[in-house]
């Protein structure tokens, strides 16, 4: 290795440290594992509008007003008519209806408005990231009951050379404010058909997947 490349190597090894020691990861645990069907169907938490979902506002009686696939843009803003840039991520459909509603109100006397989400993207929170030795790494929109075999599935599964059965799961823990590390068994999953490696997901849940060293 040459001299010359020394310290940008220390430097990086450096800022990696730093980054480790923010996250306040705790170590790896083991999740109990979920049934490939739910027992019982229920609903998510709401659903929270993000940058590149798609929507469709209708305003009761005045089609002027109304817009249909209007895309929220990156700086998480949209705009209809008599409505300039107004904020619409980290909000609920319902909760955006009731800003709408209110700017319009300067306008319309009383009135009624629904929003629609018609393609949905969500925001970091609310999606499944997957990343290393995968077919095709994604993020996908969580929805209620999602299983690890659905973000597989949804990936593509594994790639020739990955080592599913040293793969991780990374999860923020709203409650104490850090990330928690799970192990996954993916190889086992996916090759043999384990059961006990399918584990529930979360909102926000990151699927890391290493290569394998041979």
């Amino acid at each position: 290795m040459s001299k010359s490349r020394m310290p940008a190597i220390l430097a990086s090894c450096a800022v990696a440290s730093l980054a480790l020691a923010g996250c306040a990861t705790t170590n790896a645990g083991q999740l109990p594992p979920a049934s490939f069907v739910a027992m019982q169907e229920g609903p998510g938490e709401d659903y929270v509008i993000g940058p590149l979902d798609e929507l469709t506002i209708n305003v009761w009686r005045n089609p002027e007003l109304s817009a249909q696939n209007i895309q929220v843009r990156p700086d998480g803003r949209i705009t209809t008519p008599l409505v300039n840039d107004m904020p619409a991520v980290g909000k609920t459909p319902a909760m955006l209806a009731q800003d709408i509603r209110l700017q319009l109100s300067q306008y319309v006397q009383d009135p009624l408005v629904s929003v629609i989400v018609t393609k949905f993207a969500g925001t970091f929170s609310q999606q499944i990231r997957v990343i290393g030795a995968t077919e095709k790494p994604a993020s996908i929109p969580y929805r209620a009951n999602m299983t690890v075999l659905d973000a597989m599935i949804a990936v593509g599964g594994l790639s020739e050379y990955a080592a599913g059965n040293k793969a991780k799961l990374v999860r923020f823990d709203k409650q104490t404010g850090k990330q928690r590390e799970y192990k996954l068994h993916l190889g086992d999953l996916l090759k043999k058909g384990d059961t006990k490696a399918n584990v529930m997901l979360q909102p926000g849940d990151v699927i890391i997947i290493p290569e394998s060293m041979f």
